[in-house]
């Protein structure tokens, strides 16, 4: 009897210890939070869960064991190839979460993979219709990751939800229409527990708009449109619209109806200040770019836009290149930072952009209001620079395309031919930049390119190309296009800068140990020493980088990682520059690094 009471108690014992150990792998089958959202980059250095390494985007890290004595011995980990013929651009940035990483690929595609050896542990391939009309090539710039689910967005303008660990798709919702010319290519971004993202599609006369969704059904919360004259709604737990006020007002900055296909799509991911309780994203080119279509400023379009996450309405707005004739979209990101008054010595709560148009641009987050403005670029050829007390720009008429109803005879075929720089592809375009608060400098990957431009009549036809503009893109210099630039954004300086013979397309990373990573499309990932602007390190990762680095610790390690494979934009759309580039080989891979252990 005692034997058999003996075993009984083994049993329950052995029964306690199997729930024991259940709860124990359901515990550690972490969940993202909220909090690790704010973390991200700087409180919490093991992961990277934000597309910028941290909500206001500054791209930094304090690791710094990786730094310029120590990097001669940095060698490669892992490599992950995303195979197959489906190659084309890369621009994804990874995730890094509880030894996994996720990471987007062309064509629509997400990797789960192990962070310690490569192994892939899952895949989604979104099955893409045809008809598809992405502006800039079939590229992904990465995911969000909340709760048990990691979102990304497609080209077909979906966003698909899957369980992080499984890789089976919990949600999917449509963001519109992608017949009418929508697609979506940026990371979403979790913002006080909502998904926050914008859309694609400036070249086809969409409506740009930010949408706020409960990321673990996708349903919207709040939608925002960014075309002066619509509408935004809130929705109600049934899902129900309610009025959430007018963009503006109706006709201010835009004639007749075109604003109803006003363009201002915001391409780019959203940043999030919880300093200042603000979301800030940019916005697109106006459509169509034919300027003399649309007299006035045509709001909201190339411009930041600061919206409040509790109420999804605009507080504030700085409008970059106002009446945009260039496709100069102002939807390049919108850095927080901490900006030092030369005059008072008091900081001010600010954020610092480079826009595609040339000029770098600092404003005071809290109200929008332009503190700092000058070139980043060497050639500027629209504008003779920026009033800094009105916040306009300074025309120079002469560089505004022709208008091809009044020149030419009138006929209505093709206005002047201007030459003009930067071209369309901008000073800066996609690739993220950093800052670093222990330098007080913004590392810019800049271009230095001009355009032939011209206007010509179009009207708008539902998925079709709404432009009324042919360009060609042409190099400035012999020597060089892209320049990596290290700049002060009090004195408005250029502390120092790289160049590089092909654009550079690809993002950049900052970090505490005094070190600056980028890639270049010949293939390199590269490191600065941050102050000097001198090389200490390379490698090639086999195919053109035009993705932004990352870096995290485990166990006392430090590593980074970065996407590779050529494409995008340049090849595309860029005229003669394509042809002095078109040496440069596809792939899609991606790499992660750490120093060498002797």
């Amino acid at each position: 009897m005692e034997q058999i009471r003996k075993r009984a108690g083994w049993s329950v014992a052995v029964s306690v210890l199997a729930l024991s150990l259940a709860g124990m792998g359901s515990v550690q089958a972490k969940e993202v939070t909220d909090a690790d959202i704010l973390a991200d980059g700087t409180g919490n250095t093991s992961q990277v869960v934000t597309h910028g390494l941290g909500t206001k985007g500054q791209r930094f890290s304090p690791l710094a064991k990786v730094n310029p004595q120590t990097v001669k011995n940095l060698v490669p980990v892992w490599s992950f190839s995303f195979g197959g013929e489906k190659q084309r651009g890369q621009q994804s940035q990874p995730i890094v979460f509880d030894g996994k990483m996720y990471v987007t690929a062309s064509y629509s595609r997400i990797f789960a993979l192990d962070v310690k050896t490569g192994e892939k542990l899952w895949k989604y391939e979104h099955r893409l219709p045809d008809g598809i009309m992405p502006c800039c090539d079939v590229i992904n710039r990465g995911a969000a990751i909340y709760g048990n689910l990691v979102i990304f967005g497609t080209l077909d303008a979906q966003l698909v939800a899957l369980d992080k660990d499984t890789g089976k798709v919990v949600w999917k919702e449509k963001i519109e229409d992608y017949k009418a010319g929508y697609s979506f290519t940026a990371a979403p971004q979790i913002v006080k527990g909502m998904l926050i993202t914008g859309n694609s599609g400036g070249e086809f006369g969409i409506v740009g708009r930010v949408d706020a969704r409960d990321p673990k059904t996708g349903k919207l919360i709040w939608t925002r449109p960014v075309v002066e004259g619509h509408m935004g709604f809130k929705y109600d737990k049934d899902g129900n619209q309610v009025e959430n006020g007018i963009s503006g007002t109706t006709n201010a900055t835009w004639p007749g109806d075109l604003w109803k296909t006003g363009g201002a799509a915001p391409w780019l991911s959203a940043y999030y200040d919880p300093d200042v309780n603000l979301i800030f994203i940019g916005t697109g080119n106006p459509a169509p770019w034919n300027s003399w279509l649309r007299p006035g400023d045509n709001l909201y379009s190339s411009s930041t836009v600061a919206i409040d996450p509790d109420t999804g309405k605009i507080v504030w707005h700085y409008q970059t290149t106002p009446h945009d004739g260039w496709d100069y979209d102002g939807v390049n990101e919108f850095v927080s930072f901490d900006y030092k008054d030369p005059k008072t010595g008091k900081m001010v709560k600010a954020g610092g952009k480079a826009d595609r148009n040339g000029f770098f641009f600092v404003n005071d987050r809290t109200n929008g209001k332009l503190i700092n403005a000058f070139p980043f670029v060497k050639q500027i050829d629209w504008a003779k620079g920026i009033d800094l007390n009105t916040g306009r720009p300074l025309y120079n008429d002469a560089k505004r395309p022709g208008n091809p109803f009044t020149e030419g005879g009138g006929d209505g075929k093709k206005g002047e031919v201007v030459l003009n720089a930067p071209s369309f592809l901008g000073g800066k375009n996609q690739m993220p930049m950093a800052f670093s608060p222990k330098t007080g400098y913004f590392y810019v990957p800049a271009n230095e390119w001009a355009m032939d431009i011209w206007n010509e009549p179009v009207s708008y036809k539902r998925g079709a190309a709404y432009l009324g503009a042919g360009f060609t893109i042409k190099p400035l210099n012999e020597d060089y296009i892209g320049a990596l630039r290290a700049v002060d954004p009090v004195s408005g300086k250029i502390v120092w800068e790289v160049k590089n013979n092909a654009p550079l397309w690809g993002g950049v990373l900052a970090t505490g140990g005094n070190l600056v990573f980028y890639g270049t499309p010949e293939g390199y990932l590269k490191a600065i020493d941050a102050t000097s602007g001198k090389e200490v390190w390379k490698f090639q990762t086999g195919s053109g980088i035009i993705a932004p680095p990352i870096t995290w610790e485990d166990k006392g390690e430090q590593y980074i990682a970065v996407v590779s494979g050529w494409g995008g934009a340049v090849p595309l759309w860029g005229g003669d520059v394509a042809k002095r580039v078109n040496f440069l080989e596809q792939g899609g891979s991606v790499w992660v690094f750490k120093l060498h252990k002797s």
